[in-house]
């Protein structure tokens, strides 16, 4: 599962294609399917957002939920992925995006009435 949090007037108006450029990501890098999006969008109101100096308010910060498995190279390859298509294909500076990948063990992972451990038909690989 992704989350995005953002101002919502910059974060609205970009966040159909912004899903996009996340998941082509996400594919690209991890290998996922293309029906395996889980993005949640949180737009914020510009007194609820608070952000570093140096930012402007097209300030997005992407949260990644993912199974333990991949390797620093690969996840060190979907951020610069990122950083890179979401200023050519969405306009928003790298200094402005802030990507954090938080890795859970699949145990705790729960979907489809089972633990992430347990599932034996996932379509992509999460040792990558």
């Amino acid at each position: 599962m992704i989350v995005i949090y953002g101002i919502k007037e910059h974060l609205n108006p970009v966040k159909a294609k912004l899903s996009d450029v996340i998941h082509g990501c996400m594919r690209s890098v991890l290998g996922m399917p293309e029906d395996k999006r889980a993005h949640r969008f949180i737009p914020l109101n510009a007194e609820d957002f608070f952000y570093p100096g140096g930012r402007t308010p097209a300030y997005t910060v992407i949260e990644i939920n993912m199974m333990q498995g991949r390797t620093p190279d690969t996840q060190k390859a979907l951020i610069k992925e990122l950083f890179s298509r979401i200023e050519s294909e969405i306009g928003i500076s790298p200094v402005d995006v802030e990507v954090t990948i938080k890795e859970q063990p699949a145990h705790c992972w729960g979907f489809r009435g089972m633990t992430g451990d347990e599932a034996r038909d996932l379509k992509y690989s999460v040792n990558v």
